[in-house]
């Protein structure tokens, strides 16, 4: 029997790290993965990114319309809705033996949702992590109860999954897509890369990604004004934005972007790079600055060092090559010098990402096409050892 895996993207973030795991299920005769897209790829803001999944004839079976107007709160329960209404309908076509989602992003919501109700099993990539300024934080662990098969990135992960009560024969350590994406991918060179971009390297180089801090968002727009003040410092660095998430607050934070740039010709705004392009730039440039769990989850198996801004990522693993600063214009000036210190350039190549060594996308590949999906809707909650006053006996 050829078991159908519903994929469900919603950003091209998580299609870049999902887009392994689509390419190996389409080399395994015993799976066959459906696709279904969502959210920003839906967006004219963020490039109708849905158009790069087809330009790469990766057949898409569904487009499931939030209809995200506006990035407000109110907009974005909304789209929730919307979403829920369109899983419904697009489970009920499809008929998946099983859905796959991957992180922690309001958009897998209503699908995860769905499918518990249409009686068809979850499986939750990246599980486990820790973001602690950020809503999302309480989206993946709400997945994580509402999932039936876990694919985590590192022993630690797997441990918090254990702790939030699922059974450990279902948690399975496969490592960070991200260096797997990398360990897979053929880089572009450098003039490829400046192709793409459409100018050339400078001799200093920044990648820029900064997201809404959905946990904080009266401060946010301070924390991106205290950056830009700090990049407009930086006379000899070319500076090289990608554009925030469609999170609520992203939209100001895509103003304040568009304004530096028209008035810094060193600075360049790119809506979407797409997987391959983003990550074959990142090996081109001196350092990751921002917000973004890039800097966390692939610079380092590219040998490249991150500032990584206040709370939004506190609490994910993260190799020495990451310096974490607090969001104020101080904090990140002396982040920014410390990343271009020659002693700390120099030990970046030596750098051991927490996030493993590549292999992920065959290991859930290959356990989904061994493992018998029968009885997986039912679960049971795995305790803890109890403790010594579980019984009674304590005060």
């Amino acid at each position: 029997m050829i078991k159908k895996i519903c994929v469900i993207t919603g950003t091209r973030a998580d299609f870049g790290l999902l887009r392994g795991v689509i390419e190996e299920m389409a080399s395994c005769p015993s799976l066959e993965f459906q696709l279904i897209v969502t959210g920003a790829h839906l967006m004219a803001e963020h490039g109708y990114t849905f158009r790069e999944i087809e330009e790469a004839r990766i057949q898409i079976d569904c487009k499931v319309d939030m209809h995200l107007d506006d990035d407000s709160p109110h907009t974005v329960n909304r789209g929730m809705g919307h979403a829920f209404h369109g899983f419904a309908d697009a489970f009920d076509k499809l008929q998946p033996n099983m859905i796959m989602v991957l992180g922690d992003r309001y958009e897998i919501l209503p699908p995860v949702l769905a499918a518990n109700i249409a009686n068809i099993p979850v499986a939750h990539i990246h599980g486990g992590e820790v973001t602690e300024g950020a809503v999302d934080d309480a989206f993946r662990h709400a997945v994580t109860k509402l999932a039936h098969l876990h694919f985590v990135a590192a022993p630690d992960y797997r441990e918090r999954v254990i702790q939030l009560g699922e059974d450990p024969t279902r948690i399975i350590l496969a490592g960070g897509l991200g260096v797997d994406a990398i360990k897979r991918l053929p880089l572009l060179g450098k003039r490829e890369v400046e192709a793409k971009l459409g100018f050339e390297f400078a001799e200093k180089n920044l990648l820029i990604t900064f997201h809404p801090v959905t946990l904080e968002p009266e401060e946010s727009i301070n924390q991106m004004t205290a950056l830009l003040d700090v990049l407009s410092e930086l006379q000899d660095v070319q500076l090289i934005f990608t554009a925030p998430n469609a999170d609520v607050g992203g939209r100001a934070i895509g103003d304040l972007i568009n304004a530096f740039v028209a008035e810094h010709h060193k600075a360049h705004l790119r809506i979407s790079l797409g997987q391959l392009v983003y990550l074959s730039c990142m090996q081109f440039v001196d350092g990751v600055v921002g917000n973004s769990s890039s800097g966390l989850l692939e610079a380092p198996t590219l040998g490249v060092g991150t500032v990584d801004i206040g709370n939004r990522q506190k609490g994910r693993l993260a190799a020495s090559s990451v310096i974490n600063c607090a969001p104020k214009r101080e904090n990140i000036r002396v982040a920014i010098e410390t990343l271009y210190a020659p002693d700390f350039q120099n030990v970046l190549a030596n750098i051991d990402n927490p996030y493993g060594k590549g292999g992920a996308c065959k290991k859930i590949v290959d356990t989904l096409a061994r493992l018998s999906f029968e009885n997986l809707m039912t679960k049971t909650f795995h305790d803890y050892p109890p403790h010594a006053d579980s019984h009674g006996g304590g005060k």
